[in-house]
């Protein structure tokens, strides 16, 4: 029997930050848990960075996911919102990493791809979607932020899935050949 694999995936942010966390066995996508920390009533960035990173641990020690996907950081023109963020993203990384789990990291284009097809759908078509994919009638009190989350999670699944992420993993065509000859014709 193929083992299951979690996949926690975050949407990293100062004000809330979304996760979903999905199981994958035999190629099917349960959803797990969908969520966001609400962290506006923190008072200063660094305890918000804080509570991300003891947050994310908490999610890793319950959930005990395989891999972690995170939203990568998206060029703004504000750069103190832009350093922000990235704090938030690092901190979430480094709580992965503390507890050994490795990371991954998708453009919010990259997602909307993966999820709807079109690298510049909105935040609704990519929930649409999801609900769609996992077969559900609605989220459990899902923001958008959260949904996201989810679907940097879903992401990093149809990417691992696929025949072209050995090739991401720095494998040649060359090896993907050798290892699948029943692809050449």
């Amino acid at each position: 029997m193929e083992k299951e694999k979690i996949i926690l995936g975050i949407d990293p942010g100062t004000t809330v930050m979304g996760f979903g966390i999905i199981s994958i066995q035999r190629n099917d996508i349960k959803l797990i848990a969908i969520h966001e920390l609400i962290l506006k009533k923190y008072p200063n960035h660094a305890t918000k960075l804080k509570y991300i990173f003891d947050k994310t641990l908490a999610l890793i020690d319950e959930y005990l996911p395989d891999e972690v996907a995170l939203e990568a950081p998206f060029f703004g023109k504000n750069v103190q919102s832009m350093l922000k963020l990235g704090r938030a993203q690092g901190v979430a990384m480094a709580a992965s990493l503390y507890r050994d789990i490795p990371i991954t990291e998708y453009s919010p284009k990259e997602i909307k791809q993966a999820i709807t097809g079109n690298g510049n759908a909105s935040k609704e078509q990519v929930a649409g979607m999801l609900l769609h994919l996992l077969q559900l009638k609605d989220f459990p009190t899902a923001t958008l932020d959260a949904t996201d989350g989810l679907a940097v999670a879903v992401t990093h699944h149809f990417a691992q899935s696929s025949p072209l992420s050995k090739l991401k993993k720095g494998n040649s065509w060359k090896a993907f050949l050798k290892n699948n000859p029943d692809r050449i014709l």
